[in-house]
């Protein structure tokens, strides 16, 4: 399992090599559910976290072709939600830049729901 791989990354150059090699995988729909599953599993350092949310994103903006983009963009947005819901990441380190991805998006139905999520986050984060 993951956490057994895990424990023999001791040391942390071992541990930087395996984030940093994680976070540079190619970005497809097998890589997202191996880092959601690890994400549910073990602590990441937050800086990999919002590496790999940046890469996700760039990676939707970039895509050409506007069906794999908008599969790709209900992907993020699935797993974005998740990350969230699960207190995994603390957007508010990364609120603008999921914001504009949702607004960018806002035409597709799970951008749309990422961005309510965004705003119920930040009015409670401020109350």
């Amino acid at each position: 399992g993951i956490n057994a791989e895990y424990g023999h990354l001791s040391q942390s150059n071992q541990l930087t090599e395996y984030f940093t090699v994680l976070v540079n995988m190619e970005l497809s729909v097998h890589s997202m559910e191996v880092m959601n599953e690890l994400l549910g599993r073990v602590v990441l350092p937050p800086e990999y976290i919002h590496l790999y949310i940046t890469k996700c994103i760039l990676h939707c903006e970039e895509c050409k072709d506007r069906l794999v983009q908008h599969r790709f963009v209900r992907l993020v947005c699935v797993f974005l939600s998740s990350l969230i819901r699960h207190n995994t990441v603390d957007v508010k380190d990364m609120f603008v830049e999921v914001q504009a991805f949702c607004i960018n998006f806002s035409r597709i139905k799970e951008a749309a729901g990422l961005f309510r999520l965004l705003k119920q986050v930040d009015t409670e984060c401020s109350v």
